[in-house]
């Protein structure tokens, strides 16, 4: 990846703005229910102030819709974060303005402040040209390692490193795009994507871009039924995009010959969606037509897994099921535990898919877990992402 590196760049003495992705989940209380990205963030932060840098640490955290609103407050990660690098993280009253810049001055080599969430200025998602040229100043190196944010022409990830002198990438950044490139540009084979989810209409792009390069293709969750209708399976009162239908058909018949598309061929079916409702497994001919279908059978389980156990390389993005529910969990967490098991170079991207790996407890045994449900997405469709965009013209312009 032609980006420079934060291990590049001399750190000692200077103000180094990183901008992090710690949107991370909380419960009504406002306490943290996953702390994987900041977990994630750890080792450029630690680089930063061990090199001697005054760090400054800038993200997001939820909608609040361009105004200060308590409730998005970044102090529940600053706590977080001290506890986890075992050091004080102060958090500034803002991200820019007179305040925050009087912090700054006052900073020590290997300090760390927070600034408070980017997202109370609306001018940080119009990527406003000023908003930008109040952040640059607070800081003589700019380092990105918001992979999850990358996909975003925001002010913090792409309008500010035009008015820096230095940017670089982060070790997450750069372990995202090197992980996901070697998915793209080079996998062993046979390569195996797993897709689930809700809709195709989600993973039009990704689908689209891997028809040419996977093995094996393997279909669950909700899109499945969409393609089974376009077989003219009945599928019941399964989730199915009726919109989506002649391109699940165009799909199929363009990966005939060149790619093992498969999709489920039983199904864990309910009367409805509850816990409580009767259910059974049924195969794809037996599907009641007052029936929803909520998670893929003991016999699809089998034959992704045989899949799953030959690979060189995978890919898996949505769940195969609705796995919140106890009852429509077995085959999401089941490919987990297979992918988990495969030799293969695994990367798992996706909110849900990393909230089942880390829910079947392995995701240590996975190759890269991508903090980026979006951005992942858009990059395995081919799209180039503002924010790696913004920081490979600011290396040519560096290197003269």
């Amino acid at each position: 990846m032609p980006i420079r590196r934060v291990d590049e760049i001399e750190l000692k003495g200077k103000r180094v703005f990183i901008r992090v992705d710690f949107n991370v989940p909380q419960d009504e209380k406002g306490e943290i229910t996953d702390d994987t990205r900041i977990v994630q963030s750890l080792p450029t932060i630690r680089f930063a102030m061990e090199a001697g840098g005054k760090v400054l640490l800038a993200s997001h955290l939820g909608r609040p819709k361009g105004k200060r609103d308590p409730k998005f407050s970044l102090a529940p990660v600053a706590e977080r974060l001290s506890r986890l690098i075992g050091k004080k993280v102060g958090l500034a009253p803002d991200c820019i303005g007179d305040d925050v810049q009087r912090r700054i001055e006052g900073m020590r080599e290997g300090e760390v402040l927070l600034l408070e969430n980017l997202r109370f200025h609306p001018e940080e998602e119009k990527n406003d040209e000023n908003f930008s040229k109040a952040l640059a100043p607070l800081c003589d190196v700019y380092i990105n390692d918001a992979f999850g944010a990358v996909h975003r022409a925001h002010a913090s990830t792409e309008g500010m490193t035009r008015y820096v002198k230095t940017a670089a990438a982060g070790f997450l950044m750069i372990k995202e795009v090197e992980s996901l490139e070697r998915a793209l540009v080079s996998p062993e084979r046979p390569y195996v994507a797993i897709l689930g989810g809700a809709k195709v209409s989600d993973k039009i792009g990704v689908i689209e871009n891997l028809l040419s390069r996977v093995t094996t293709l393997l279909v669950g969750g909700g899109m499945a039924y969409t393609f089974l209708k376009a077989r003219g399976i009945d599928v019941g009162k399964s989730l199915v995009e009726n919109d989506q239908i002649g391109f699940s058909l165009d799909l199929l018949r363009r990966a005939e010959g060149k790619v093992k598309f498969l999709l489920p061929s039983d199904h864990v079916a309910a009367e409805r969606m509850d816990v409580q409702a009767r259910r059974e497994v049924v195969r794809n001919e037996k599907i009641p037509s007052d029936w929803v279908c909520l998670d893929i059978g003991p016999e699809t389980i089998k034959l992704f897994s045989e899949e799953i156990r030959s690979a060189r390389t995978i890919v898996w993005n949505g769940p195969l099921g609705v796995f919140e529910m106890e009852p429509f969990s077995q085959g999401t967490f089941a490919i987990a535990k297979a992918i988990a098991s495969s030799s293969a170079f695994s990367i798992v991207g996706g909110g849900d898919s990393v909230a089942a790996v880390n829910k079947a407890g392995v995701a240590e045994k996975i190759s890269h877990i991508s903090t980026g449900g979006g951005a992942s997405l858009e990059f395995l469709e081919g799209k180039r992402l503002p924010g790696i965009e913004a920081l490979k013209k600011k290396d040519e312009e560096m290197r003269g």
